[in-house]
């Protein structure tokens, strides 16, 4: 990896505890995009293709952020035989994972985790401000199902889901917090990785939200106002 002028390679390599993690985000996000790609039927192609997006865009976006090029998805080898490897066991043994209820959400949750303790912290070693570093780990841990989502035609999960990108600002914020507070990262990113999983694992399974608008227009044409009154009648 390339080195900012102003900081020592020591400063920016990941530990190895830190690429174990990118690595394991890297699978389990790539098996909820070969399932959503199953699930879409497509072809083997296809699900390879939709493994590496989901496995990688949200590590790519954040290393080109944060000035760490070329991104270790592309400089690496290793994340695209996860993401392959990933894509493969899923379409080999799609009967298997089909039967955890809801696969795609939990592998999703699970990469979430990962990718939102591995992002802080590979941005705090770049040097970025705390709060901008728990913002860059929320982005890593949302990008690959961002693009997933919108690759098979469906609204992404952050924008309709319980408790997604609040769950990932969670756990980067632990990582933050335990950085400034001279906590190991060892121990933040376990705590940060749990509290973001366990985030969503209760949204999931209790349909936690954030509050949305009073009247949507889906209610209001249920009960009977298909326009919005506040609209000042046509001439």
């Amino acid at each position: 990896m390339d080195c900012p002028a102003s900081l020592p390679c020591a400063m920016v390599q990941l530990s190895t505890f830190a690429r174990v993690l990118d690595l394991g985000g890297t699978f389990v996000f790539a098996i909820s995009g070969a399932v959503a790609a199953v699930n879409r039927r497509l072809d083997l192609f296809g699900i390879l293709v939709l493994s590496f997006v989901a496995g990688n865009v949200g590590g790519i976006t954040r290393d080109v952020l944060i000035g760490a090029i070329p991104p270790a998805a592309l400089s690496d080898a290793w994340y695209l035989l996860v993401s392959i490897a990933a894509g493969l066991i899923t379409y080999f043994s799609y009967a298997g994972i089909d039967r955890l209820r809801n696969p795609m959400l939990w592998f999703d949750a699970v990469g979430l985790a990962f990718f939102a303790v591995v992002g802080a912290e590979k941005a705090l070693a770049f040097g970025l401000n705390p709060v901008m570093s728990a913002l860059l780990g929320m982005l890593t841990g949302i990008g690959g199902g961002m693009m997933r989502d919108v690759l098979v035609n469906e609204v992404p999960q952050v924008l309709r889901s319980d408790l997604y990108a609040v769950a990932a600002l969670a756990g980067a914020s632990i990582v933050v917090g335990g950085h400034w507070l001279g906590i190991s990262y060892r121990t933040s990113a376990i705590c940060g990785g749990i509290v973001c999983f366990g985030l969503r694992f209760m949204a999931i399974r209790y349909a936690w939200n954030l509050p949305t608008a009073a009247l949507s227009a889906r209610q209001r044409a249920r009960e009977g106002h298909p326009h919005d009154e506040s609209r000042p009648p046509r001439d």
